[in-house]
């Protein structure tokens, strides 16, 4: 047979030992709430002492937390920082190299336009000096023709002729020549 008290009870039973259980508990946190213990080199109260603690940990926590937030701000502001003089050098690389390639665009036209006078001047000159040469070339042909046809004349005539008659004769026999008709 069971107790009709002990049957009824669930899972907590109001009895003498949980009483001194619950009071020796709370006469334990008054304890150390309230009394230092120096000989365990606890200057204070305990929970004082440990919420002392946790503070200046959490004090130390936020402080480093605070040194970690600015170092990543310096941080980013040294990324944009250099993100922007990588911009501005590219910047720079792109002018300096597009100047570059218009100093040499420029280049090439000048030295063509130069290659194109020389040339032009070349051209020019030979075709003089062909112009000359051909003029030197007619001119003694002339004058061959010119002496062949006074011989010619002398023999054939007998006489030497005036001046005027012997200019006549040989333009005429130039003429001929030049013509390619050598038959009047």
């Amino acid at each position: 047979m069971t107790h009709p008290f002990l049957a009824e009870a669930g899972v907590l039973t109001l009895n003498g030992t949980f009483i001194v259980e619950t009071a020796g508990f709370i006469l334990m946190l008054l304890f150390l709430y309230y009394v230092p213990l120096p000989f365990l080199g606890i200057p204070k109260p305990v929970f004082p002492w440990i919420v002392s603690i946790a503070e200046a940990r959490q004090r130390e926590i936020t402080a480093k937390l605070a040194e970690a937030e600015q170092a990543r701000s310096e941080a980013e502001a040294r990324l944009k920082d250099a993100d922007a003089k990588l911009i501005e050098a590219r910047k720079t690389a792109d002018t300096i190299i597009e100047s570059a390639n218009r100093s040499g665009d420029q280049l090439r036209g000048d030295l063509r336009q130069k290659a194109e006078a020389e040339y032009q001047r070349i051209v020019e000159s030979a075709r003089r000096d062909i112009e000359a040469e051909r003029e030197r070339a007619l001119q003694t042909a002339r004058n061959q023709v010119a002496g062949l046809v006074v011989a010619a004349t002398e023999k054939v005539i007998g006489e030497t002729l005036d001046e005027t008659k012997h200019r006549q004769l040989i333009d005429r026999a130039i003429q001929e020549v030049a013509s390619g008709d050598g038959r009047r």
